[in-house]
């Protein structure tokens, strides 16, 4: 077992559940991957598939970084992602994040597109969402985070609608999204929208993004937590 740092070790979060799966979304999908799942979200997207994890009053469990760390250890995977809820409610979870790349982890999170992630280590992968107006939340958008963005990272569109997949390729033009990160994700919302139908909207358009299906669930079933 590695000793590490009281600094880091006595860092506190709150945590909804860590696990290790198949990553079912994004450029790294079908890889393994141990999910940091905390606690607490700000925002309260219509679609929302891990409503458990929102509401900083009721769930979650406090976990000191030390705790964290040994339970990744256990699970013996050199790929991480921290997700939610909203893992940057949790300023903890930076350096925290920092010292897992130091450790030598692959390192992704995955957040809404409303908390600030210019202070993030750039060596972190950043999965960030744009919200589409279906979401009810397309007003938090902080396009002031586009420009921390680089190669390494991903963008993701999640689509309910036609006129969602209308909004979607305006903000992929109007901000040159493709040519700023690794791949563009437009994911629509499981089970709302024909699937080849929304890849043929795709096709139609000539867009240079990636369809996304969110594999876990396709493997699992929809609802199923810990996976």
């Amino acid at each position: 077992m590695i000793k590490h740092p009281n600094e880091i070790s006595k860092l506190e979060l709150n945590v909804s559940e860590i696990y290790i799966s198949i990553q079912g979304e994004g450029l790294r999908s079908g890889e393994l991957c141990t999910f940091i799942r905390l606690h607490g979200c700000m925002l309260r997207c219509v679609w929302c598939d891990t409503p458990y994890a929102l509401d900083v009053k009721k769930g979650g469990i406090k976990m000191n970084a030390g705790e964290i760390l040994e339970k990744v250890e256990t699970l013996n995977c050199s790929f991480i992602e921290f997700t939610g809820g909203e893992p940057l409610m949790q300023a903890n979870v930076i350096p925290l994040m920092s010292y897992f790349c130091d450790l030598g982890y692959i390192v992704a999170i995955e957040t809404n597109g409303h908390c600030d992630i210019s202070k993030l280590d750039k060596r972190i992968i950043k999965i960030m969402d744009i919200k589409c107006p279906d979401s009810k939340m397309s007003k938090f958008n902080n396009y002031e985070n586009i420009q921390y963005l680089t190669e390494q990272d991903e963008i993701k569109f999640v689509i309910n609608s036609r006129a969602d997949f209308d909004w979607a390729k305006s903000i992929l033009e109007k901000y040159e999204l493709n040519k700023r990160v690794g791949a563009v994700l437009f994911s629509p919302v499981f089970g709302q929208i024909d699937l080849k139908e929304f890849a043929r909207w795709i096709i139609e358009e000539r867009l240079p993004v990636r369809l996304q299906l969110q594999l876990h669930k396709f493997i699992w079933g929809a609802d199923v937590r810990g996976v």
